[in-house]
């Protein structure tokens, strides 16, 4: 195999390997997925270490070719994470070749999301559901769903615009905990709790603390580490934005909770 056609293959497998980390999957999962490609091309001595912030390659049997990308941004997107896998598995099987195999991770990545109408209406249904499942009624449903959207839409322009991941989710707890108040002027006997609990539950990192404890039961502690860390951070700032809010109320005289 010449060093030229070496190169491509390790940066398919890097290319694949970021579209991965970049969309919430975790750390054996592209590891794997990048051991995968080199070896269906015939590599035998291919190692690849992946944390949350960076992936690295290097093939050390006689060139040694290396690469590193360093991954700043992540995201959640379920869809992305099974069509790599779905590729991989296709790649390996000798179906595609390397350049198609290019194209199509191209093409993965330029996929676009779903619509914003329809992720905010799923935000408001989930979360007026939690409202439920935490003691509310019909009002606490309505009032969740119709601040959940408001949060999700605030929350992700902040961390498009700036990548403060922490002042993002500090920032929607706060909004969630003053339009619960809000809601709660309006009607009296509106469970505030009730309806905060379920706004704020599109913003509960949920898979980064479910992929850290996978990580740490496939043995990458660092990699779970970051990521339970990650989890802990977020949820640190979902809750110092509505203990603030509810503390200025407090502090005017009005109710808690």
């Amino acid at each position: 195999m010449q060093t030229a056609e070496k190169r491509e293959i390790l940066r398919l497998a890097l290319y694949a390997g970021q579209l991965l980390l970049k969309n919430g999957a975790e750390t054996y999962r592209t590891e794997e997925t990048i051991e995968r490609i080199c070896r269906a091309r015939g590599f035998l001595s291919v190692n690849s270490f992946v944390t949350p912030t960076g992936i690295f390659i290097a093939e050390d049997q006689h060139d040694g070719i290396s690469y590193l990308k360093r991954i700043r941004s992540r995201g959640i997107n379920l869809e992305t994470i099974a069509s790599i896998n779905d590729l991989s598995k296709r790649f390996e099987g000798g179906t595609l070749g390397v350049r198609e195999a290019m194209e199509e991770l191209h093409r993965i990545r330029q996929k676009r999301r779903y619509p914003e109408p329809v992720r905010l209406l799923a935000g408001a249904l989930a979360s007026g559901f939690f409202a439920l499942l935490f003691s509310g009624g019909p009002p606490e449903f309505l009032a969740a769903a119709l601040i959940a959207p408001a949060v999700v839409w605030s929350s992700d322009r902040l961390a498009v615009s700036g990548n403060t991941t922490f002042l993002a989710n500090a920032a929607g707890g706060a909004l969630v905990a003053f339009l619960a108040i809000l809601a709660g002027m309006l009607r009296p006997s509106l469970r505030v709790d009730a309806v905060v609990v379920g706004a704020i539950m599109p913003l509960v990192p949920g898979v980064a603390t479910v992929n850290g404890l996978r990580d740490f039961i496939e043995g990458d502690l660092i990699a779970g580490t970051s990521r339970v860390a990650e989890a802990l951070v977020i949820a640190l700032s979902i809750a110092v934005g509505v203990g603030l809010i509810f503390k200025i109320r407090a502090q005017m005289g009005g109710f808690v909770l």
